[in-house]
């Protein structure tokens, strides 16, 4: 049997709600045998994303909901790929809310004419139990609870898995979403309603039968250190902060 090919994810970003000096907005590459998914485009993360691939490189982008720290750096994007030294094969595959296109044309739309925001994307709209495959990697989204649209999201590949939360507060979808995934990346912001505790994100993992935990979107308030601790007090599996430019590796027998 040929080997696992492993999975890479790299935190570009987990500052909420604004970046840090060294921390952008919420955003993930995540990379498979030559597939590059950029999950989430909070503010700052297409700079820290052309670390590791130009934004032609990427094969599609999912958005879990329209949160300005999840989705903003689309707008820069937009120009990237339409109006400046970049020369995409197509449009890029965008998958998000409903109403994701028209939102972006409210902002970039600057006289008579809406703004071609499908030239630039290839949109499509989330739905509960939406599916896709990009390359080798099916994804699958579930509608989670965070006070507007707003989605998880689970990617599987040969051997591993990975589910996302989005920004939620603890519900049904996601843990069934997440079930025996090899790593939960969660959010751990800590606002009451719409968000989870680090207490909560370890009962996810713990409920969801994750391998792993890493926490993600830690609110100002807390230290990313204490909300490891606190989250490993739920989950006796291994837990880790999502530090940007830091990369996790899934599959393959690796950590």
């Amino acid at each position: 049997m040929p080997p696992t090919v492993p999975v890479h994810l790299t935190v570009l970003g987990s500052a909420t709600p604004y970046p840090t000096v060294d921390n952008p907005c919420s955003g993930y590459l995540l990379e498979h045998a030559g597939t590059r998914l950029w999950i989430d485009a909070g503010t700052g993360t297409l700079g820290a994303l052309q670390r590791y691939a130009r934004l032609d490189e990427i094969d599609a982008v999912w958005i879990s909901h329209l949160h300005a720290d999840h989705c903003a750096d689309l707008l820069t994007a937009y120009y990237a790929l339409l109006y400046a030294d970049l020369q995409p094969a197509a449009p890029l595959p965008l998958f998000g809310p409903p109403g994701i296109a028209d939102r972006l044309a409210g902002f970039l739309t600057n006289g008579p004419h809406r703004s071609p925001v499908e030239s630039a994307f290839a949109v499509h709209e989330l739905h509960d139990g939406h599916t896709a495959r990009i390359g080798q990697l099916r994804l699958t989204s579930r509608a989670v609870v965070h006070g507007l649209p707003a989605f998880a999201l689970r990617v599987d590949a040969p051997g591993t898995s990975l589910a996302y939360s989005g920004d939620c507060e603890p519900c049904p979808a996601l843990t069934e979403l997440a079930a025996g995934c090899e790593v939960l990346l969660c959010e751990a912001d800590g606002i009451p309603d719409g968000h989870h505790t680090p207490e909560q994100a370890g009962d996810t993992a713990r409920g969801a039968g994750a391998a792993r935990l890493i926490v993600t979107h830690v609110g100002r308030g807390t230290r990313p250190e204490d909300a490891v601790a606190r989250a490993a007090g739920r989950f006796l599996g291994p837990v880790h902060h999502a530090t940007p430019d830091h990369t996790f590796t899934l599959g393959a027998g690796t950590g």
